[in-house]
């Protein structure tokens, strides 16, 4: 994405004045200006307004290896479906989620053991 790094640094904009332009974090926008996380069209459009160009000018396609389209703040974006959720592509590894499983069923067993414990004490 050198011409979009380009044109940035020419038009004297920081990642982080970027990405509060796209309402993400300067990680994630970096992730997005080296490649490595997709444009989507409306990021595009919204990159081309601030930097005073067409998307033609600062477009270029490489295929991410990771797809994201995390909204945190933008009222006015148009991801967001009808019923006022928002598309989210996250590539987790396994591990993790394993690991989360696995300390929710511990917090079950947990809740579990406090309810009978609540009863005993409720009863007597």
């Amino acid at each position: 994405m050198e011409k979009l790094r380009t044109l940035r640094k020419q038009k004297g904009y920081t990642q982080q004045q970027i990405a509060d332009l796209l309402a993400t974090d300067v990680s994630n926008y970096s992730r997005k200006e080296s490649g490595d996380v997709k444009i989507f069209d409306d990021e595009w459009e919204k990159l081309a307004k601030a930097l005073d160009v067409s998307v033609e000018d600062i477009r270029e396609e490489k295929t991410a290896t990771v797809i994201q389209n995390l909204t945190f703040n933008d009222s006015s974006s148009n991801t967001s479906n009808q019923s006022g959720n928002y598309n989210q592509y996250c590539n987790i590894p396994e591990y993790l989620l394993e690991n989360q499983q696995e300390y929710i069923n511990l917090l079950k067993e947990q809740i579990k053991a406090l309810k009978e414990e609540n009863e005993k004490m409720k009863k007597g």
